[in-house]
């Protein structure tokens, strides 16, 4: 890629902690913004202390992956003079702020919207909070699995009969900061017509709904929730995980096209003239029909015989794969979005982004706490 980023120039302060915030942060930086990160004295981040351990001292997983190419800064809240510095600077330097705090702080500190944006009328400013602006719960505080759970995502995942089951990911938080770049790079956009900045809100409620919507049209038109239904997509037939000799692969016989060439690929071309599947609809309904026919031909076999007649024959599939199997597989290898620091240190995922066949780089490991204050706030 080309030396100029797209967001080079552009100045960002994070006043973030956890996930949310500091994941539409990253996407920021990794976009060539710089981003300045706000942290507490002695401790900093909530998330410097969560995941695993990488491959520093003392930093962990979750802060390393969501922190890369950042400056950080150490700013006392409770010391009325750091905070009027931090004010100052973003009046003065920032084009946008992006803030996670707990509901309320912002307000007590005079860095709320209505605080900087009259001091700096081109701020961009993203109040990525947990239940939206308005509503009775927008002063609660949130997190990732309280939303799965309230929005309904734990409703729909897993299985039926089993214990709520939260999605193996992030999914709310890096959504709500993926919401977060989305209304920051918009309101950049708009910037560039009107001269002036916005307040853009995201959060982790709304984020949830987001995934929700076509459950939610389905209850409307059927006046039932959704079920679990483990690797199932609803509605769709056959379109889940089966188990094979050495493993369980996902197969996608998601419209008749597609199921006349499975039946054929597993050797029964007779299932087609089966009137119980003769549709995607009838299929779902008998899907309690289907689903041990096919699962006694497919447990003959290992997974990679399976995968070779179905590609021959063009129906979708994939294995199952764990984390250390996705970092070798030759597609991941082949885009090229496992990355390493310029040190060398890391090797991180990058951004899930190309220009012109290029990724951005990821040219820096995340910052010590207070490394940068000296450098943003001088002596």
């Amino acid at each position: 890629m080309t030396a100029k980023l797209p967001l080079d120039g552009i100045r960002v302060v994070e006043l973030g902690t956890s996930v949310a915030a500091p994941y539409g942060t990253w996407v920021l930086g990794m976009l060539g913004a710089e981003v300045i990160k706000v942290e507490r004295p002695e401790v900093g981040d909530d998330c410097r202390q969560w995941g695993p351990p990488s491959v520093q001292d003392g930093m962990r997983s979750f802060f390393l992956v969501l922190n890369t190419n950042k400056k950080s800064v150490v700013v006392d809240f409770k010391n009325k003079a750091e905070v009027d510095r931090l004010r100052d600077y973003i009046a003065e330097n920032a084009d946008v702020v992006v803030q996670n705090l707990r509901p309320g702080l912002v307000e007590k500190l005079g860095l709320s919207a209505d605080d900087l944006m009259p001091l700096n009328p081109r701020l961009i400013y993203c109040h990525s909070g947990a239940f939206g602006n308005a509503g009775p719960y927008k002063d609660r505080p949130g997190y990732d699995p309280l939303m799965q759970a309230c929005g309904g995502i734990m409703s729909v995942n897993g299985e039926e009969g089993r214990p709520p089951a939260r999605v193996g990911t992030s999914i709310i938080d890096m959504g709500t900061g993926m919401w977060s770049v989305i209304g920051v790079l918009t309101a950049l956009n708009q910037r560039h017509e009107t001269g002036k900045g916005c307040r853009v809100d995201a959060s982790l409620y709304e984020t949830a709904l987001g995934w929700m919507n076509y459950h939610a049209a389905g209850y409307y038109g059927t006046g039932k929730p959704a079920k679990r239904v483990g690797s199932k997509a609803p509605g769709i037939a056959p379109y889940q995980a089966y188990e094979c000799a050495d493993g369980y692969l996902v197969i996608a016989g998601a419209n008749d096209r597609l199921f006349a060439k499975m039946s054929g690929a597993l050797g029964h071309p007779e299932w087609v003239d089966d009137p119980r599947f003769e549709s995607n609809l009838t299929r779902w309904d008998n899907l309690d029909a289907l689903n041990p026919m096919m699962e006694a031909v497919l447990k003959a076999e290992p997974r990679k015989v399976w995968q070779e007649k179905l590609d021959a024959v063009g129906v979708p599939n994939a294995p199952t794969q764990s984390i250390d199997e996705v970092l070798v597989d030759p597609q991941t290898l082949a885009l090229g979005i496992l990355q390493e620091t310029d040190d060398k240190v890391f090797k991180l995922l990058g951004l899930p982004l190309q220009f012109d066949n290029e990724r951005p780089p990821q040219p820096n490991g995340a910052p010590t706490l207070g490394q940068h204050t000296k450098e943003i706030f001088g002596d």
